[in-house]
């Protein structure tokens, strides 16, 4: 059953050391994936034409689950602990060759691809899957190569991703049965025990966040990316929940990806091929760009229909809250092809603040940029998890903190060294509360924020009056078109200004200890940025 058509004439399966498989299957189309995917009973056609599979146990990622072979290679290099856990690189050969056993007798669906937009920082990768849907899942999210690549393709990275093999921790030597390992000298990603899709597009990633800033001085990033009609682009960080994908999404400008990025001395290009959207409670409404995109080719994950329809129930969630959609970039009608962009002329970092202090839109110094970054902050509210009753606050350095090898404090110095050299405004936008905390004050309006990111965009902010955030000490604009003045100064809009500062010192508070862990190798500018809590009377 070995169908070789595009397949490389450079280099095989043999040279990884797999034998014996019941059928090789490589690069196949979207239609010739999805009929194998419901030949083997892995995922049902939606009335849209979409693929819907479940993942199975893991509906997310396993972080506690997700190690770097630490070798003389990483040993100096990796920021190792709770994040970057190191492991053996004798249990990852014991593991590997485990693994090839097992593949013995399996039928492969093998995947050529790229990473990277950009063909000077590209990056070829080759997947190995048991699943045909899983193929689909990469074939949508990375790069396509064309047909003459692919017979010359040779692989800088390999993933061999096999949901149905388990491993033994007390032997194998990982947490549990489910693991997602890269060894960055033998250029092998091994993931197992998971059949969430998410691994695969993670685990490079993280290769992209060690290798470019490390070797190429090439900012790797956690963010949404568009470009205006004048060639503006912008970029967007923000933790879930915080309006990333909705706020990126504008119809006024093409998009340029929605996840992950880097910033060159050329400018910043995407590293994905395609785009993995949250679908809890999508709507053609609220994001019809998404929405759109959900047709022949797309893959959906632990959804489910509507009863007695095959007509997706994009409400429920009884699988999970993290239901998703992958496709390609090309099933959005105003994205950027190739996806690369000149530099960006704005920043936007994007919280959701349920204590209701951080204005609607605010100026950063690069110190405050840099601290910023690093923090990461957003804010949990009542109800989104078991046991929270009032908000908590979030911080994840570098809007994505599982993904990074390095210490943070080198992603913020090159995004302070980018945003000097290139003249960039970073902005702080609070899409949270204001007039009070989560209970008592109400959520920012959507169309203010948007007219709140419009006018940075149009350079309407450039030149307006600004005062100075008493705790945080950003710079908060005093007026803005089609924003009422008197929200752009959050504790004008709270009745109780004592209650205002304690809740302003405690966020500060927050924030200064969140960041004690960076402040060993932070450089005084990033310090300089922390907000200062205000003695009260």
């Amino acid at each position: 059953m070995k169908r070789t058509n595009f397949k490389s004439v450079l280099k095989g399966l043999e040279e990884m050391g797999i034998h014996y498989a019941s059928g090789v299957l490589w690069n196949l189309s979207p239609a010739e994936l999805v009929e194998e995917s419901i030949r083997n009973r892995e995922g049902t056609l939606t009335n849209s034409g979409a693929l819907m599979c479940d993942t199975g146990k893991f509906t997310g990622r396993s972080p506690k689950d997700r190690f770097i072979v630490k070798d003389e290679y990483t040993a100096d290099k990796v920021w190792w602990g709770d994040i970057n856990i190191p492991f053996d690189p004798e249990k990852f050969d014991q593991l590997y060759e485990k693994m090839i056993d097992h593949l013995v007798g399996k039928k492969l669906y093998i995947r050529d691809a790229c990473v990277g937009a950009d063909p000077e920082y590209q990056m070829k990768v080759r997947v190995i899957d048991t699943q045909a849907w899983h193929n689909l899942f990469c074939y949508n999210m990375f790069i396509r190569p064309d047909k003459s690549e692919l017979a010359e393709f040779t692989p800088d990275f390999t993933i061999l991703a096999i949901p149905d093999f388990k491993a033994d921790p007390e032997v194998d030597g990982t947490r549990q049965s489910n693991f997602a390992i890269i060894n960055f000298t033998k250029k092998v990603i091994l993931v197992g025990g998971t059949g969430y899709t998410g691994e695969t597009k993670k685990g490079m990633f993280s290769v992209f966040n060690f290798l470019l800033p490390e070797q190429k001085h090439v900012l790797s990033m956690h963010c949404s990316a568009n470009i205006g009609e004048q060639d503006d682009a912008a970029i967007f960080f923000g933790l879930s929940g915080t309006g990333k994908t909705t706020l990126s999404a504008d119809p006024s400008r093409k998009l340029i990806g929605d996840d992950e990025h880097g910033w060159t001395e050329k400018g910043i290009f995407n590293f994905e091929g395609g785009c993995y959207a949250k679908v809890i409670d999508l709507s053609k409404e609220k994001e019809p760009q998404i929405y759109g995109a959900i047709r022949f080719g797309a893959l959906l994950e632990n959804t489910r229909f509507l009863p007695g329809t095959h007509e997706v129930d994009y409400t429920n969630s009884e699988v999970t809250e993290n239901t998703r959609v992958s496709y390609p970039l090309y099933h959005i009608d105003n994205a950027v092809e190739p996806s690369v962009g000149g530099h960006p002329k704005n920043i936007f970092f994007l919280t959701c603040d349920a204590y209701g202090v951080l204005p609607p839109v605010s100026r950063l110094s690069k110190g405050q940029a840099m601290y910023h970054f690093i923090s990461g902050y957003t804010a949990k509210v009542a109800g989104t998890e078991a046991g929270i009753t009032e908000p908590v606050s979030v911080f994840s350095a570098c809007f994505g903190a599982p993904f990074m090898p390095l210490h943070p404090t080198k992603y913020a110095e090159l995004l302070g060294e980018k945003m000097e050299d290139h003249q960039v405004n970073v902005w702080l936008v609070n899409t949270g509360w204001s007039g009070g905390p989560y209970g008592v004050g109400s959520r920012i309006s959507l169309p203010y924020t948007r007219a709140l990111i419009t006018a940075a965009l149009e350079g309407k902010l450039d030149n307006v009056e600004y005062k100075k955030h008493d705790v945080f000490g950003v710079a908060m604009p005093t007026t803005c078109p089609e924003v009422p003045a008197e929200i752009l100064d959050p504790i004008q809009t709270w009745q109780d200004k004592n209650a205002y500062y304690e809740k302003a010192n405690l966020l500060a508070n927050s924030f200064n200890k969140n960041f004690t862990k960076f402040s060993e190798y932070a450089n005084e500018e990033m310090l300089d940025g922390a907000p200062k809590a205000k003695e009260l009377t």
